[in-house]
């Protein structure tokens, strides 16, 4: 793997640890802190100063009853969530998202595809593999979106991302994603507002592909 060299920020890592964050954009920091160490350490320092916090946080009385209802659910029987390992290119929050199984790829032209993950009020979440070479179409933001690399890479307006590496878009940004040569370029990218396409034809498809 290629040197990380785009991080998610500081604010969104304290969210993340606090349990605030969306679940789209929480998969993509899941997924992003599963390859990068600089910000798996910076999360457990952020989850460090939480467990201060809670300690500092004055205690209340309870009463015996519903200590003693908590400690019965405790016999009550339960089963194990599934363990999802990293496979291939996709790390362990992805698996756990397709269930163990590849993703279900669905053709959205150009010879790019995408495997929606999840999709609902909180924003959505997919897989999308691009072809090398290919351009996406350009595109402005209605919202935040976060974009992590999962392989190959891709250019834009801003710099270069390669695996490990995530872009942040918000309403300020414009730009035209065209995966690197090698390998297709596959990102998990999380959105909570449609994107914004420039040109007439992305437009009129972006019902049907739920981008």
């Amino acid at each position: 793997m290629t040197a990380i060299t785009h991080h998610i920020p500081d604010a969104m890592l304290a969210a993340y640890a606090a349990g605030t964050l969306a679940h789209p954009f929480a998969m993509v920091v899941a997924s992003h802190v599963s390859l990068c160490a600089e910000c798996r350490g910076a999360l457990a320092a952020h989850e460090a100063v939480g467990g201060i916090l809670l300690d500092r946080i004055e205690t209340k009385t309870v009463s015996d009853r519903l200590k003693s209802n908590v400690l019965d659910m405790l016999d009550d029987p339960f089963t194990p969530a599934p363990v999802y390992k990293r496979f291939g290119a996709y790390p362990a929050p992805v698996m756990e998202a397709l269930k163990g199984t590849p993703p279900r790829w669905k053709s959205v032209g150009m010879g790019v595809r995408q495997c929606v993950l999840s999709s609902g009020d909180e924003g959505s979440i997919r897989l999308l593999s691009i072809p090398p070479g290919q351009a996406m179409p350009d595109h402005g933001h209605g919202g935040l979106e976060l974009t992590l690399v999962l392989q190959g890479s891709f250019k834009d307006e801003t710099g270069r991302f390669g695996v490990g590496d995530i872009e942040i878009g918000d309403e300020h940004l414009e730009h035209t994603p065209v995966a690197s040569a090698g390998a297709p370029c596959i990102c998990l990218a999380a959105t909570d507002a449609p994107l914004r396409f420039n040109a007439l034809l992305p437009r009129l498809l972006q019902p049907f592909f739920r981008i």
